[in-house]
């Protein structure tokens, strides 16, 4: 019964990605057949081909690229040391600043993006890299995971780094930190993956092609051929799709670690 259940639920997550590639390499007269059909009667690689030269891909790739690996890099340089000063340091108002940061958490995206919108419309940066970068430079989330990692290191490890002369930043960069890896690793994945897959934000702070990114490139999709062309569509939905699934399998390891080593301790 335990392997029905496991076997039942992998098919409930699987099953749309499943049928997401399928119908990328099927024909748009297949794609519409009802009942549906699961197996092709021929592979249409050319799907891939239609999706990437309908608008400049290249260029929403390079976008989403830069978007999203920067905001991990700015990330990881804010959170590590604001994880290791809640998580090691008793200071006046620590309490009340890590409950601020938490509450964070619950504002969306969509609450705060017009004064956002205008800050930056004074500034001059909308449309480009810098309006989809700088509202992500740092994470609660990211905070608060790494807080309770680092909560866990005992205290006599610390205090042997610091007998030997060991200074704060290097106790956190190189004892810290190695010992945190498989939850960095974690979280990176997710931050990777959410800013990858956001469509709101470059939505609204980008008006032209310059700084579009994957997600809102993809929507023109909708309009190949004069009408909705789903494989086309989901085509480009692959396109999007398999790099975050190949980082994924290579770092599920180090995310298995990192439940692993919160549950052990």
């Amino acid at each position: 019964m335990r392997m029905i259940g496991l076997i039942l639920l992998v098919l409930v997550f699987a099953t749309p990605f499943l049928w997401m590639a399928v119908t990328s390499v099927k024909s748009l007269t297949e794609t519409l057949t009802f009942p549906p059909i699961w197996i092709p009667e021929t592979i249409m690689w050319k799907n891939f081909v239609a999706a990437w030269e309908s608008g400049p891909f290249l260029r929403y790739l390079v976008n989403s690229v830069i978007v999203s690996g920067s905001i991990l890099v700015l990330q990881l340089f804010t959170i590590i040391p604001a994880a290791y000063a809640f998580a090691r340091y008793r200071f006046r108002g620590d309490k009340l600043l890590f409950g601020i940061t938490m509450v964070t958490l619950m504002i969306p995206a969509q609450l705060i993006f017009l004064p956002l919108y205008l800050q930056f419309s004074e500034w001059n940066i909308l449309d480009t890299h810098l309006a989809l970068i700088l509202p992500f430079a740092a994470n609660a989330f990211g905070i608060f995971m790494l807080r309770q990692s680092f909560k866990q290191v005992p205290e006599e490890l610390i205090e042997a780094a610091r007998l030997d002369q060991a200074g704060e930043w290097k106790i956190m960069y190189k004892v810290m930190v190695p010992i945190a890896k498989p939850v960095i690793i974690t979280f990176a994945l997710f931050s990777f993956i959410t800013s990858w897959n956001d469509y709101f934000w470059p939505l609204v702070m980008t008006t032209s092609e310059t700084a579009r990114t994957l997600p809102v490139g993809i929507t023109a999709l909708m309009n190949v051929e004069g009408g909705v062309a789903y494989n086309i569509m989901m085509a480009g939905n692959m396109l999007l799709v398999v790099p975050v699934l190949i980082i994924f399998f290579f770092a599920q390891r180090q995310i298995i670690r990192a439940f692993v080593y919160t549950g052990e301790k």
